[in-house]
């Protein structure tokens, strides 16, 4: 049984090392550890057999802990975002105690999708699928002994909680930010030593925006851009700055991405559209759909059966694949415009919008 995502045994293997940076600051692992096992007790008393926990997920100390002692006891958390109204939260966790309780004996985390194509569904990550996304993202970008991942972005939200269960399984350090602020972040990359940050492209060009002299430090290595197509323009701008970008695609059903820029190209990424496909994940075109397999997919949603071994999961995405491997995402199946019997992408429309 696997320990990456036990800050029991992350405390055993590196205490002295900061996990965690909050509210100006640092815990190691075995101060984090500690305050786990002062929650367990009463954590364990509190969670149903077989039912994901509802938490709250915003960007604070308590809430990294009790995510953290929800993995240690092995039970799911089912997160909730913290701008849902009370009455969606009561609708989420209503259908979450509806859902079978041994449907998914390795579930770790419930995340509701962003609802791009309807209703948020509750897409049920398993541990397993965690660490193998792990896994995949530290072949591509590596570790550092003085890496420092923000997290800037909800942990409510499958990229904000990625950078905190990779950094649990790397043994590195997580720098929370109660959420992104433009006008700060300079500062902060700088005071924290950040080495690693993700960002969607508005977040990237508001911060150009509001420090229009701003170059990256020489300590920060990455900045992953997704959740969004990255403008042509934008990826311009972040070249002459001299910004290490590294573009990636996923979604919450593989447990973030799947495809991303290859590290030594991340100066100019622009040149792979979204980026090559990260082993052992697996992606083809089939009636110009994207769809995806590998060890980091979803068991299922909520509201449906678990998927079977090895199934092909349609993304609901357009895109292509070159002959070097380099993917391009169009757009999404259901923003595409049919008209006059042609397939137009929003995302071209958007280009040529610029180049005006």
């Amino acid at each position: 049984m696997s320990d990456a995502l036990s800050v029991r045994a992350a405390a055993a293997e590196v205490g002295a090392r900061v996990a965690l940076v909050a509210g100006g600051r640092a815990y190691t692992y075995a101060e984090v550890a500690a305050l786990v096992e002062r929650e367990l007790p009463g954590l364990a008393h509190a969670c149903g057999y077989g039912a994901a926990f509802p938490l709250v997920a915003d960007n604070a100390l308590p809430t990294a802990i009790t995510l953290l002692a929800l993995l240690e006891l092995r039970v799911p958390a089912l997160l909730l975002h913290p701008r849902l109204t009370a009455e969606e939260r009561a609708d989420v966790v209503a259908e979450a105690r509806h859902a079978a309780p041994g449907a998914y004996p390795d579930a770790a985390v419930v995340i509701h999708t962003s609802g791009t194509t309807g209703r948020p569904r509750g897409a049920v990550l398993t541990r397993a699928a965690i660490e193998a996304s792990a896994a995949a993202s530290a072949a591509n970008l590596g570790w550092r002994d003085d890496d420092r991942w923000l997290a800037c972005m909800p942990i409510a939200r499958v990229g904000g909680l990625s950078i905190l269960t990779r950094c649990l399984a790397a043994r590195r350090t997580t720098v929370l930010a109660p959420g992104f602020d433009a006008a700060t972040l300079p500062a902060l990359l700088a005071a924290e030593r950040v080495t690693l940050v993700s960002l969607v492209p508005t977040m990237l060009a508001r911060l150009f925006d509001a420090h229009p002299d701003w170059r990256p430090p020489a300590h920060l290595r990455v900045v992953l851009v997704g959740g969004a197509a990255a403008p042509a323009a934008l990826l311009r701008c972040a070249a002459g700055r001299g910004v290490p970008i590294v573009l990636t695609y996923g979604m919450t059903e593989t447990c973030s991405q799947v495809v991303a820029t290859p590290y030594a190209e991340r100066f100019a990424p622009a040149e792979c559209g979204a980026g090559r496909v990260l082993p052992p994940a697996e992606l083809r075109i089939v009636g110009g759909h994207i769809e995806v397999r590998g060890p980091m997919l979803m068991a299922g949603y909520l509201d449906a059966p678990p998927l079977p071994p090895c199934t092909w999961f349609d993304t609901g995405d357009v895109g292509e694949v070159d002959a070097r491997g380099c993917v391009t995402v169009h757009a999404r199946r259901t923003d595409l415009i049919v008209t006059g019997g042609e397939n137009v992408y929003p995302a071209e429309v958007e280009r040529a919008l610029e180049r005006c």
